[in-house]
């Protein structure tokens, strides 16, 4: 996986194009793949910074962050993904390292809050994060809240 650029973009710096790239490798995990009918669209893209990789203008990994008191009183990450193509690659791993960096350099902390898969708890433990106990159903998927300190 040569020539994977990463880019850091505010909602207003993502291109046209860049944005049907990114909410397409959405719609392909989350809605296809996962089979969620879920609100993507869901009015919080404006108030993230959105992390991705990208090779020959296609998606491959991407989250977007958030500053403290928007999704929750702490930091957070969220849409976390790796394309199909991409996985195996270790770019979700670079992508929540990037992640983790950009909060801690931008937003000046390292407490942050995820709304993690079950099946991902151990992926995300591997960055710090912590199982809080709060379990619930999201979008009919088990998921987990974890904390980061």
């Amino acid at each position: 996986m040569n020539n994977i650029i990463w880019k850091i973009k505010s909602f207003e710096e993502i291109t046209t194009s860049e944005l049907y790239e990114i909410i397409k490798a959405r719609v392909d995990v989350f809605v296809v793949e996962q089979d969620c009918p879920y609100h993507d669209l869901d009015g919080y893209d404006q108030q993230a910074m959105h992390i991705w990789a990208e090779q020959e203008n296609s998606v491959l990994a991407y989250c977007r962050i958030f500053n403290k008191g928007i999704k929750y009183p702490e930091t957070s990450i969220g849409r976390v993904l790796t394309t199909e193509k991409a996985r195996g690659k270790s770019l979700g791993k670079q992508l929540i390292q990037y992640a983790v960096e950009t909060i801690e350099n931008r937003f000046h902390t390292n407490e942050i809050r995820i709304s993690a898969q079950d099946y991902l708890l151990r992926f995300y433990s591997g960055f710090g994060f912590e199982d809080t106990g709060k379990k619930y159903l999201e979008d009919n998927i088990p998921h987990t809240e974890m904390f980061r300190k």
